[in-house]
């Protein structure tokens, strides 16, 4: 399961992060999110930059559970692709490690309705770090 650290992370909380489950021989994760009516724009979906934020969360705990929750991505870069309007409620997140190196990983991520349906994918280049232990 996520720490309990990171499930009370601020940022985890506002996302509605939920541990579904982890894949380990496809290195793939896969975490539910619920989208706060906040995240919302007056053209009626979230914001594409809070969309990126799911992808974001999803495609980096794929690496964290990858290497036994040692190491946690650093972004060199993402992109992302917004396929159809995300909306507010419940979301489920698909986050792959594509390839991992020593010194660069590449990750990929999928964000999709309750009913299946592809909304939003990105890609990752990161390097790997020491996961933060959140102590100073």
């Amino acid at each position: 399961m996520i720490s309990e650290q990171a499930l009370a992370a601020p940022h985890a909380d506002t996302m509605g992060v939920e541990f579904d489950r982890f894949d380990k021989e496809r290195e793939e994760i896969t975490l539910r999110f619920r989208a706060p009516e906040s995240f919302v724009t007056p053209r009626g979906s979230v914001q594409g930059g809070l969309v990126a934020g799911f992808l974001d969360e999803v495609m980096g705990w794929a690496h964290v559970w990858a290497t036994d929750q040692a190491e946690a991505p650093l972004n060199l870069e993402i992109s992302m692709s917004l396929l159809k309007p995300v909306m507010a409620g419940p979301l489920i997140g698909k986050g792959r490690v594509v390839r991992r190196g020593r010194k660069v990983i590449f990750l990929e991520g999928e964000l999709f309705d309750e009913a299946g349906k592809l909304l939003a994918r990105a890609t990752s280049t990161a390097i790997p770090t020491p996961r933060p232990t959140g102590e100073s």
